[in-house]
């Protein structure tokens, strides 16, 4: 592997490894594997999420909500919808904003199971009549990238396999994680996912870096800066190659 030169070992700081061609990022082959259909994993982290926040919001409260990392990725927004006045879509690759704009404008039908999944039995959501339009007209598709967050900008957020999943290093998994729960209000809450254990990951021909983590890591970089932190384990099948399951943490930002 040749010497980084020190001015893109200095970007290491804001992008979290300076050899990921994150601009070139397959969005369509990553959403072909994952999101082409509901997956049982899936299907629990929607239970998860979506109870959490229908309990933590009243029927009339709405603000600024924040989803770090889309990627190719609707359904932590879709989580959010009945609770957000506007839904900022945070993310760093050129493609998959691209692919985030297009997919706003007109989803592919497998997100009709997921609005099923999310909307099934909470009537916060089933009152939405239309979630396509409601989620087109609110979401906004912003360039950034998590160690750029600003603070105390948010009501509610999510952020879904991205501090895991975009460096090696336990220091920038630790940084990116806070950084998302500082981008919030105090006393907002939030929905995380992480891969747990992972060891990296394919998406078309490129292979992506990641930081094994565990529940207890997680419930380490979290219980400083959040309240009423639960951490529930979900067990994933075989499709999903070099991790061992994931975890989803919920809860509120200390004030």
């Amino acid at each position: 592997m040749p010497p980084i030169d020190p001015q893109v070992l200095a970007l290491t700081e804001l992008v979290g490894d300076p050899y990921v061609d994150w601009d070139h990022f397959d969005s369509q082959a990553y959403f072909n594997h994952n999101y082409g259909d509901l997956r049982i994993d899936d299907r629990r982290i929607i239970e998860i999420v979506s109870d959490f926040f229908q309990r933590a919001f009243p029927a009339n409260k709405s603000g600024r909500a924040i989803d770090v990392g889309s990627g190719a990725n609707l359904y932590p927004a879709l989580t959010m919808l009945p609770y957000a006045s506007g839904v900022t879509l945070f993310e760093r690759a050129f493609t998959n904003r691209e692919w985030l704009e297009n997919e706003i404008a007109g989803p592919r039908k497998s997100w009709k199971l997921f609005w099923d999944a999310i909307s099934a039995g909470r009537p916060a959501y089933a009152n939405i009549s239309n979630p396509w339009d409601l989620l087109h007209r609110r979401a906004e598709v912003v360039e950034g990238n998590v160690f750029s967050l600003a603070p105390d900008q948010y009501d509610m957020g999510t952020m879904f396999f991205v501090a895991e999943s975009i460096t090696a290093r336990m220091d920038k998994f630790e940084q990116a994680t806070r950084r998302f729960i500082g981008s919030l209000k105090a006393g907002a809450p939030f929905a995380a996912a992480f891969m747990r254990d992972s060891s990296g990951y394919i998406v078309g021909d490129q292979r992506f870096p990641a930081c094994s983590v565990s529940e207890a890591d997680v419930r380490r970089v979290l219980a400083p800066v959040a309240r009423m932190l639960e951490i529930e384990t979900v067990e994933s099948n075989d499709l999903r190659d070099g991790y061992c399951g994931m975890m989803v943490a919920t809860g509120r930002k200390k004030k």
